[in-house]
């Protein structure tokens, strides 16, 4: 008895697009994710002693060195660790996520060349091996908020959308940074003299309300990172529910830079090969 022998045909007309089969790639090749997110955790961390407690010593020593430096210029009642180290938890995922995701087009191009893989799966490990970072570096973040007498309350719960939504936001700008730097390498080198300057330029290691009236206000509401932050901080800080207005501002800044990120990275992607 012979069986009819069925052939899977590609119809170019008929596709969805490149953004919509890239993520079908990425869904299909989830097992990928999870061996590209071990990779970059044992690379980053093999030949370290202390491994993964890095991620909780390193936002430490910078919470001491800044509090040490600002903490007399500011009156904030002895809470200013606490503040600044629950601002650059924040900042500090979306910087390391951002900073690493820059090569990790240039130095995957040759696998691309070899088999398929989907283009994004590096981008989206570096920040997957972020965010995993960040779940460790809030256990230091508790700790202090224990000492300095800051109650955790119960909008804690809110803590891992807030999350979601920063990762959202750092997943797309990290692919629209994946796209400049091929054409453009100098990014690679301009990016940190941008990443200090935003830095400085949102509230971190200061008040918000040092900088408020600064251009009416809009130095801060054309920050995204100002929002994305504050929610963070909001929940996990001061123990306040951000307001609707406040919660869709984030989730719009996130997701319309998903899905720009998104779109320019997989519709210039089968470009990088001349380039890379």
């Amino acid at each position: 008895m012979n069986i009819p022998q069925y052939k899977e045909i590609y119809d170019s007309a008929n596709s969805p697009g490149p953004a919509v089969e890239e993520i079908k790639a990425v869904l299909r090749n989830k097992d990928l994710m999870a061996q590209l997110i071990k990779r970059d955790l044992v690379t980053r961390y093999k030949r370290s002693v202390l491994g993964v407690f890095w991620s909780m010593l390193n936002p430490l020593g910078t919470m001491i060195i800044l509090s040490l430096v600002f903490s007399r210029m500011f009156d904030m009642r002895g809470v200013y660790p606490a503040y600044i180290l629950t601002n650059y938890v924040a900042w500090n995922f979306f910087s390391q996520a951002t900073s690493f995701s820059l090569n990790t087009t240039l130095w995957g191009s040759d696998l691309f060349h070899k088999i398929y893989i989907p283009r994004t799966s590096f981008i989206l490990s570096t920040v997957g091996t972020g965010m995993i970072n960040l779940l460790f570096a809030l256990v230091p973040l508790f700790l202090i908020l224990l000492i300095t007498g800051v109650n955790i309350h119960l909008t804690i719960l809110f803590l891992p959308l807030a999350i979601l939504i920063l990762a959202a936001f750092a997943l797309g700008f990290s692919l629209l940074l994946s796209t400049l730097v091929v054409f453009f390498p100098d990014v690679n080198e301009f990016y940190p003299v941008l990443l200090t300057a935003w830095m400085y330029l949102t509230p971190i290691i200061y008040p918000e309300t040092m900088i408020s009236d600064v251009l009416n206000g809009w130095l801060l509401r054309l920050n995204p990172l100002y929002h994305l932050i504050k929610i963070f901080r909001l929940v996990a800080f001061e123990g306040v529910v951000p307001s609707g207005m406040e919660w869709l501002t984030a989730v719009i800044i996130a997701v319309m830079t998903l899905v720009a990120g998104w779109v320019v990275f997989t519709s210039s992607n089968k470009r990088f090969g001349y380039y890379v």
